[in-house]
């Protein structure tokens, strides 16, 4: 059973930028589909990006053009690179990784940004 851990998060001025990592406590494989999700108090869970094998990409509308996901499998990362940072992307913001029928959750890390 692989474990993540997330790192990166703090606060931030709007405008700013950070970047997400998210570690793998064993060898991420290029079939296994990984993802980054968020939470803001009072809402659901949602999608913020997603990556897959092959290196293709999908991305919420509301980050489209100022996060990008990425993956390094030789390091067992996966990273989120977060620019232009805006108060509403204030959240608790986690990695996930599916292999086959089976999911993976990081335990999360706080992205707080200040308007």
């Amino acid at each position: 059973q692989v474990e993540l851990v997330e790192s990166g998060g703090g606060l931030v001025q709007a405008g700013g930028s950070l970047r997400l990592s998210c570690a793998a406590s064993g060898r991420i494989f290029s079939i296994d589909v990984m993802g980054w999700y968020r939470q803001a108090p009072g809402k659901q869970r949602e999608l913020v990006a997603r990556i897959f094998s092959g290196g293709s990409t999908v991305y919420a509308d509301s980050v489209k053009g100022r996060f990008t996901i990425s993956r390094d499998n030789a390091k067992n990362t996966m990273y989120l690179q977060m620019n232009s940072l805006k108060p509403e992307d204030t959240a608790l913001y986690y990695c996930n990784l599916n292999r086959g029928a089976a999911g993976t959750w990081g335990q999360g890390t706080q992205i707080s940004v200040s308007s």
